[in-house]
């Protein structure tokens, strides 16, 4: 479309996670239960959702000009798409989410060579045939339609290949992870097509610089202080930042205003000794984005 590009929005355990990013990077989109097509503040902008594991193959074809989706669903259609951005998040955390192999608690099974000739379930179909094939090891992957950590228990199959976080879901099936088959993150993908265009290689740029920059300022807060200028090196080197902090003097005093992005983890323990230091007139506020 012209004077325009058209953007995937993941649907599933990824949307809320998404909107809540653009709108710290600055655009507001609306999704209706009634349709697939949200409404976003830019008229250079149409949205589009579409289930993560189907976005790069509307991305590939030309139905999207760009979309977020995971590396995994890249790899496992193979898709000729162009990598923007590996946007480092997820639903949960800004760690890479991994595709594991897992088998019952109480299974033989300790390598994946000892699942030669065995049943695997699995979404990443493609990318498990592969996996195991580069290991020369003969299996059948079966694709599984939802519930796989159950596949094991149920007896469908011999083992899984699952995406997890921290690995508790698939213990709390009573299963054991034996290896890693692949990482996989959120990635910004376009359209080759779409970033040869002038424009619309513009527009999908600025949307990567905002979306990596709301991305970067989660987790931080911007902190501002006063103190004088005889403690100020005592209440300075108390102070993470990327550089260095900004520092200013107050009009006709011997006071300086004192300015940091710092890690809102760390204000708990920080401020207190901070006001030991002398300083005074703390200010914490919310960052959207650090670019």
């Amino acid at each position: 479309m012209e004077g325009k590009i058209a953007l995937g929005i993941p649907k599933g355990s990824l949307e809320k996670s998404t909107l809540e990013l653009f709108a710290k990077a600055g655009w507001r989109i609306n999704v209706s239960s009634r349709n697939y097509f949200p409404d976003i503040d830019d008229p250079e902008i149409t949205c589009s959702l579409a289930k993560a594991k189907e976005m790069a193959h509307y991305v590939a074809n030309g139905t999207l000009d760009v979309g977020l989706t995971g590396k995994d669903w890249c790899v496992e259609y193979q898709s000729r798409v162009v990598v923007v951005d590996d946007l480092l998040y997820s639903k949960a955390s800004s760690r890479p989410a991994r595709w594991v192999l897992a088998v019952a608690g109480d299974s033989p099974y300790k390598r994946p060579e000892d699942l030669a000739g065995k049943k695997i379930a699995t979404e990443l179909v493609e990318v498990t045939r592969r996996w195991f094939a580069d290991r020369n090891v003969d299996v059948e992957v079966e694709f599984s339609w939802g519930a796989t950590e159950a596949k094991v228990v149920s007896g469908l199959a011999d083992a899984i290949v699952e995406v997890t976080e921290t690995g508790s879901t698939i213990r709390a099936h009573g299963l054991k992870i034996i290896s890693e088959v692949m990482q996989t993150n959120t990635q910004l993908i376009a359209n080759p097509r779409a970033w040869e265009d002038t424009f619309k290689r513009r527009k999908i740029q600025q949307l990567a610089l905002l979306l990596k920059g709301a991305l970067k300022a989660d987790g931080l807060v911007g902190l501002k202080l006063n103190v004088r200028e005889r403690d100020a090196d005592a209440v300075i080197e108390l102070l993470p930042s990327l550089n260095a902090p900004t520092i200013a003097h107050l009009y006709k005093t011997d006071w300086l205003s004192v300015e940091v992005m710092v890690a809102d983890s760390l204000l708990r323990e920080l401020i207190p000794r901070l006001m030991e230091r002398g300083a005074e007139g703390i200010i914490e506020y919310p960052l959207n984005k650090v670019i």
